[in-house]
């Protein structure tokens, strides 16, 4: 990769937090594109979040889900 590489990284370095963000993403879906969600899920999505925001969903920590879930196999 040499000096084109090294090259490459540091004027990458140099872009703002959002620029590389999405320079990010550009690459890697250059990579292996991302899958199309179609537009039930994406709109489920969109309802959660909005549950979320609104305070009407009752949020469970990940480690207590865990425990629970080990308890239900158990």
């Amino acid at each position: 990769m040499g000096n084109r590489f090294e090259d490459l990284a540091a004027q990458a370095l140099l872009l703002s937090d959002d620029e590389r963000a999405e320079l990010v993403s550009r690459l890697l879906e250059s990579l292996s594109p991302a899958p199309d969600f179609d537009a039930e899920w994406a709109a489920e999505v969109d309802r959660r979040i909005d549950e979320i925001e609104a305070g009407r969903a009752v949020l469970v920590p990940g480690e207590e889900v865990i425990a629970r879930l080990r308890d239900a196999v158990r």
